[in-house]
């Protein structure tokens, strides 16, 4: 498994920074790797100076965003598949800039993090999730058209 050999040679975390959409990992042992902000929805989301309020823990096997209460384990760049975008998910939260992320996965019932996944091409939801959140999303069209 590829994943594994990076993580074997992955000692600790020495640095990271942000730049074109990305997050960028230099370990101790002077490698650079790097991952779409879309695999982490909530950086992804914060501002700047949010991105680098971060801490390295777990003796550099870890980052934390207290300000985000967001956690990144060194694994997680070991990933080494990029996002599908666009896909279907995404067009439509793409066609519809008003629709709150946070509101439709309220509806659905199911974590941000997790429609964000499948927003950003991280994750690819089965043929019956992708009729659930698009049938959420024409229940809160149909309860805008409600209002009078």
């Amino acid at each position: 498994m590829r994943g594994i050999n990076i993580l074997t040679k992955m000692e600790a975390i020495k640095n990271i920074w942000f730049e074109n959409e990305r997050i960028y990992m230099l370990a101790d042992d002077d490698k650079v790797y790097s991952r779409p902000l879309e695999a982490f929805p909530i950086l992804k989301e914060a501002n700047d100076a949010q991105r680098l309020k971060f801490k390295i823990c777990l003796k550099g096997k870890a980052l934390r965003w207290d300000e985000l209460d967001e956690d990144i384990h060194i694994s997680s760049f070991a990933e080494t598949k990029e996002p599908e975008y666009p896909n279907e998910i995404a067009r439509i939260f793409n066609q519809i800039p008003e629709l709150n992320v946070s509101a439709v996965a309220r509806t659905l019932g199911i974590n941000k993090s997790l429609l964000s996944s499948y927003i950003y091409g991280m994750k690819k939801p089965s043929p019956e999730r992708t009729e659930e959140i698009k049938s959420a999303i024409r229940k809160i069209g149909q309860n805008m058209l409600a209002v009078v």
